[in-house]
């Protein structure tokens, strides 16, 4: 695997954690693979299937784990309110657990339950792949974590008690914002309440060249921090204008709140050392909001591994040491995970351009990938505006456990979705009709290959009560399967829609690519949203519900430098190539700093980013130093406006480059395998086309180089299915992925 080398001797355990599911695949010290999958509420589930006396069942489950395996974890029913109740043991060769305590009345074979752990997700995972019981600790491992964890604290505002520090006369600046109304025509104009509880003004200012125009007063300031402290905010943001080209003021300032007693001070000019103060402002607190959030769950992560290291996933798709990770690189960590695995898989397959679409329980996430990934830097996410590199991702609220409804005469998908707990209806832990339970009623899925119990009667009364919405309102009843179908229809659209975003918008035509299915439910959707797109081929990779786990598996560590410039390119043009080298110096120094080797290290990238003089906005460059830089700019003009620009002056607006641990070179596996039909050993009831029929289903793991199935069909694994559409065809690659391609009838249409 690429990255930072490991140990052979230890465990390779590669978590991503989404906002329902928490993936995992891992290598264990002789190469083997193991996979888990659990629910990132750090809880697994199963169904009782006998009471034995007042402090014991034996349960039925999918997992396999040892004796004590749930020793200290917490016991609850998921569809009776019934009070918790302390596990004492668990025998693994006849599936009993033993209480605490008795059971409490009206326990009956046949409910479903839960067993929550006390240690987070990824640590459960890891304990399920290298069978180690509550208790004990875990074996030596280097594991490498994708997390949403910031997403969700800033999305559900349960961030930290911040304090922004600014330049007086500032201290509204993030409340005014950028004057920009998100819906145009809105007539109740709701802002977002901002991060951060209160603005402190510092009496300091810097001119635009970065010298001290006036003294930071140091006195005034003791004064505030003092107050602040003795409110109960110990985390401080700090951003000061023009503090990109000194930033001696906030270093002061950070070291006074330091030494007066907060916890953590967040500063601009560390996080993003770039002109306009508005988004350094935002970064820094959102970067604070979240500081405690992330230590926290890191430091967890970190104090239950014992031995080993932990690096985590940044959203620009490299790795970085738990210890130097900043809370703002976290916020599309677990997604570009996806991407870097969509990468390999499609690289693998003989396929260099492709769409990663990744379903999973919580949103879909969409990229782009062109021999290289294209970066970001600036974005936004919820209400949160930053600076920071990222892969260029777009999410849908789309997934598996997106809830389904009716409201005000529409049918609705997303964006609410019901999450870890209680999860999609079918769960039987009362949730909402979800997307999964569309899939299961429609006959796509099989309750019986889930790792948890399915009630199916659960999806079904929440489908009729829609069903009874929808006639009160209407005074029809709508039959239930068209129902189903109109569902399945919106999110294949609104999914299909992120995709023209990434592609269509940009210039780019989707056909052009394959698109890369993964996820748990990314096969289910790939060839009624690859029809929407006039995209012809899909691939589906094996371990397609854990990819973004296997993405994690093959990033590199990475860091980036950059350099504000704001100078006319005439001028500067002879001295790029020199800067650009000093921050290669730069980001190959960080890289090094996490223990790889000098000579494992590679200069990915050199981008430099130009503009006519007086716009907002740049283009990215790739540096050649064979092409002139003024060419390379109109051709990357021409193709973008359909013009090329004459007569104005060109502007040097900052530079940018990227290094890494040296990435391993992809092996194109892609061979011609003699194509053969697959023998059909089961059938299950669909609809298709508005007719219940039996469709063929076959074993993932059945399948062989060569083997090729024609739809309509299920291809079930353990962690996915894929749905096969009619029209469509699927072989089985030299990789063993599933590659899908339109029938003829298809593609003349």
């Amino acid at each position: 695997m690429s990255g930072v080398k490991e140990p052979t001797e230890i465990w390779k355990v590669w978590v991503d954690t989404g906002g329902t599911f928490t993936d995992c695949l891992a290598l264990d010290p002789e190469g083997s693979l193991h996979r888990a999958k659990v629910l990132s509420s750090s809880a697994l589930r199963g169904r009782i299937g006998e009471i034995i006396d007042s402090k014991k069942i034996r349960i039925q489950a999918a997992w396999q784990v040892p004796d004590g395996f749930f020793s200290g974890c917490t016991f609850r029913l998921l569809d009776k309110e019934l009070p918790e109740i302390s596990v004492a043991d668990f025998k693994a060769d006849e599936l009993i657990i033993e209480f605490a305590q008795p059971l409490p009345g009206g326990i009956l074979a046949g409910d479903n339950f839960e067993i929550r752990f006390p240690e987070e997700a990824p640590i459960l995972a890891a304990r399920l792949v290298t069978r180690t019981p509550r208790g004990k600790s875990l074996p030596a491992m280097a594991m490498r974590l994708a997390t949403t964890r910031g997403t969700n604290a800033l999305l559900e505002r349960k961030g930290a008690r911040v304090a922004l520090f600014i330049t007086r006369g500032f201290k509204d600046l993030l409340i005014i914002g950028n004057q920009q109304r998100p819906d145009l025509f809105a007539l109740d104009i709701g802002k977002p309440e901002p991060l951060y509880r209160e603005a402190v003004e510092v009496d300091e200012r810097l001119a635009a060249d970065g010298s001290v125009a006036g003294a930071l007063d140091i006195k005034s300031l003791e004064t505030e921090a003092e107050r602040l402290l003795q409110s109960g905010c110990r985390t401080a943001a700090v951003a000061l204008m023009h503090s990109y080209r000194n930033p001696v003021h906030e270093k002061k300032v950070a070291e006074c709140l330091t030494r007066i007693g907060f916890n953590h001070v967040s500063c601009s000019s560390g996080l993003s050392p770039l002109i306009k103060i508005l988004p350094r402002a935002e970064t820094a607190v959102v970067n604070a909001y979240l500081s405690r959030v992330i230590e926290a769950y890191l430091g967890g992560v970190s104090e239950s591994l014992c031995e080993g290291a932990l690096h985590v996933m940044t959203s620009a798709g490299g790795l970085v040491g738990a210890d130097r990770f900043n809370a703002k690189e976290s916020l599309l960590s677990g997604p570009a995970g996806g991407v870097v695995g969509a990468a390999f898989s499609g690289k693998r397959s003989g396929f260099e351009y492709v769409i990663a679409f990744d379903m999973g329980g919580t949103s879909t996430d969409v990229a782009r990938f062109d021999g290289d990934y294209e970066y970001v830097f600036e974005h936004k996410v919820g209400d949160a505006n930053l600076v920071a590199p990222a892969l260029s991702i777009e999410s849908v609220a789309a997934g598996g456990g997106s809830i389904c409804s009716f409201e005000q005469g529409c049918l609705k998908v997303g964006p609410e979705s019901a999450g870890a707990f209680p999860g999609p209806a079918c769960y039987g832990a009362g949730g909402p009709l979800t997307l999964t339970d569309v899939n299961l009623l429609l006959g796509r899925l099989d309750p019986e290959r889930f790792e948890i119990p399915i009630v199916i009667g659960k999806a079904e009364k929440a489908l009729e009560e829609i069903t009874d919405a929808l006639a009160r309102q209407t005074g029809e009843k709508a039959e239930k399967e068209s129902l189903l179908e109109g569902f399945l229809q919106i999110a294949n659209e609104r999914m299909a829609d992120a995709i023209r975003r990434i592609s269509v918008r940009r210039g780019y035509d989707p056909a052009d690519y394959a698109l890369v299915a993964f996820g748990g439910a990314g096969g289910q959707h790939a060839c009624a949203v690859a029809g929407l797109l006039g995209i012809k081929t899909i691939i589906v990779p094996p371990d397609a519900g854990l990819l973004s786990a296997l993405g994690l598996g093959h990033a590199v560590i990475e860091r980036f430098a950059q350099r504000q410039v704001l100078k006319p390119l005439l001028e500067f043009e002879e001295k790029v190539g020199e800067m650009l080298e000093e921050l290669a110096l730069q980001a190959a120094a960080a890289v090094e700093g996490e223990g790889v080797q000098h000579d494992e290290i590679e200069i990915r990238r050199k981008i430099v980013n130009l503009r006519f003089t007086g716009q907002d906005s740049f283009l990215a460059i790739e540096f050649n130093e064979k092409v002139p830089l003024m060419e390379a700019f109109a051709g990357k003009y021409e193709a973008v406006f359909g013009y090329r620009p004459e007569g104005r002056e060109v502007e040097l607006e900052s530079l940018r480059v990227v290094a890494s641990s040296r990435s391993e070179e992809i092996a194109i596996e892609k061979k011609d395998v003699e194509s053969f039909p697959s023998e059909v050993k089961s059938k299950r009831k669909a609809l298709v086309d508005g007719n219940r029929t039996e469709i063929p289903v076959f074993e993932r793991g059945d399948l062989i180089p060569g083997a090729c199935i024609n739809g309509p069909a299920f291809v079930f694994e353990k962690h996915s299915a894929t749905v096969i559409e009619k029209n469509w065809q699927a072989v089985v690659d030299s990789t063993h992925a599933l590659v899908l391609s339109r029938g003829r009838e298809d593609a003349d249409e």
